[in-house]
């Protein structure tokens, strides 16, 4: 049986009256890949950032593999501590750094020689195909398509064990966003990528998941095989 690298169990988050997350369970096997959808407010880029923890449960359940990351209400592991990769809907680049200072600032903390540091640098980029020429520029400087691959590698960089995507294309026009999905569906192969990707595009859903959640008002309305 493959192992389970994550494990929702009866998850609710409020915001005031409104229920954003509601009783949601979901067990996400090793190398699985899931698309969520469902309409706008559903709840989706809640449930990403209650994985990740950005936002903190009111009740129920997260596990990491075999350890108990959210419960009772609170934080029992820091989010530092989760090795979750996360690419935010507006990317979430830091500006003032440039794209090597943003892979290296994941990666600065962690317990690894400074080569060793270097070295991942290095390879994120080269399987994100950033051109080594643009590793010292800023965000600002980078088309679409090119701040697209910078915030992948950085969600890369610190290899976690479980990658988020928030709807990390829809900016991008037709053709660049179906070429940097198959760019992504090749590295999922490559890599072995436990991924959950919260998109509207039905297109991004069958091209990238292996199962797709499909959420409204807070819950998991059906879930079905790709």
């Amino acid at each position: 049986m493959t192992a389970l690298v994550l494990r929702l169990r009866s998850v609710t988050k409020t915001y005031g009256a409104r229920t954003a997350v509601d009783r949601l369970s979901l067990d996400v096997a090793a190398r699985e890949s899931i698309a969520v959808v469902g309409p706008s407010g559903c709840g989706k880029t809640t449930l990403l950032r209650l994985i990740a923890g950005l936002e903190r449960p009111d009740s129920g359940e997260v596990w990491l593999e075999a350890r108990q990351v959210e419960g009772n209400g609170r934080h029992r592991v820091p989010t530092y501590e989760r090795r979750i990769g996360f690419v935010f809907q507006d990317l979430a680049l830091w500006p003032h750094l440039t794209v090597r200072d943003n892979l290296a600032f994941v990666v600065a903390s962690a317990t690894t020689e400074k080569r060793e540091r270097a070295a991942r640098i290095d390879e994120a980029l080269k399987i994100c195909r950033i051109d080594p020429h643009l590793a010292k520029r800023h965000p600002y400087e980078l088309s679409g398509g090119e701040q697209q691959r910078v915030a992948l590698a950085r969600a890369l960089v610190g290899s976690p064990r479980i990658l988020l995507l928030d709807e990390p294309f829809a900016s991008l026009d037709s053709e660049l966003r179906a070429t940097l999905r198959e760019e992504f569906a090749s590295l999922q192969r490559q890599l072995g990528l436990t991924t959950i990707y919260v998109t509207h595009d039905l297109a991004d859903a069958n091209a990238l998941a292996s199962r797709t959640v499909v959420m409204r008002d807070g819950r998991i309305e059906t879930i079905r095989s790709s």
